[in-house]
């Protein structure tokens, strides 16, 4: 059973599309990395996907809740919350764990390699920490589908390449099928077997496995030859 299913989906405001309709089927396991240049229309398709804004045209169905970890930086502002809390956080709603945990919050923090973090406050976190703080909050859910709006923005290169790589080894360890936002090709080419491209401005989208998207024109068009 697909995970989530996108019908002539259409995406904009005040019933006036952004794109062409977006026809994709996300299954079990699979990483779609969404590509395109600031303005592209991504975060516009991701907040119609989470069910935070209606779409134009065409239909959404999931067939289970999605967790949503938003960009880093967003979590910034909130200077009081210790590592444990904001990972408890991930457990109010009340989502049915489809693994038993005994201890959903102990057992992410252990997982991100943050147990010993715990009782620090976020911000005082350095930039790979933080992310790992918010990856330990998504396991938290109990999710099997996650959206993860470009996790590796303001990271140097080797935070980069360590939050990644844990995000792959939670994939596979966790099951976990994950849609990403991200800017960075060579995320998407070092992890994505899928890929979703956004184009606003010539109107284009392409979709599919990821050696098929980078080889299509209106992909090049944008990025150059990138395999």
């Amino acid at each position: 059973m697909s995970l989530l299913s996108c019908q002539s989906l259409r995406v904009g405001y005040a019933r006036k599309a952004l794109l062409p309709a977006v026809d994709i089927t996300v299954e079990p396991g699979q990483f779609w990395a969404v590509l395109g240049r600031n303005g592209a229309g991504k975060t516009t398709l991701f907040r119609t996907l989470l069910g935070l804004q209606k779409p134009v045209s065409g239909s959404v169905t999931l067939s289970t809740q999605p967790a949503y970890l938003a960009q880093r930086l967003a979590f910034d502002p909130l200077y009081p919350v210790r590592v444990r809390e904001l990972v408890e956080s991930g457990t109010i709603h009340g989502w049915s764990f489809l693994r038993p945990l005994a201890n959903p919050v102990d057992e992410a923090l252990e997982a991100t390699g943050i147990a010993d973090l715990a009782d620090r406050t976020f911000r005082s976190l350095s930039g790979g920490q933080k992310q790992r703080a918010l990856f330990a909050r998504m396991l938290a859910t109990g999710s099997k589908l996650v959206f993860l709006d470009e996790p590796t923005v303001g990271m140097d290169a080797v935070a980069e390449r360590e939050v990644m790589e844990l995000l792959a080894r939670l994939r596979v360890e966790y099951e976990l099928t994950v849609v990403v936002v991200t800017h960075f090709l060579d995320v998407a080419r070092a992890h994505a077997d899928n890929v979703l491209f956004l184009d606003k401005d010539d109107q284009n989208i392409v979709s599919g496995p990821l050696d098929e998207v980078f080889a299509h024109p209106a992909f090049q068009a944008r990025y150059g030859q990138v395999l």
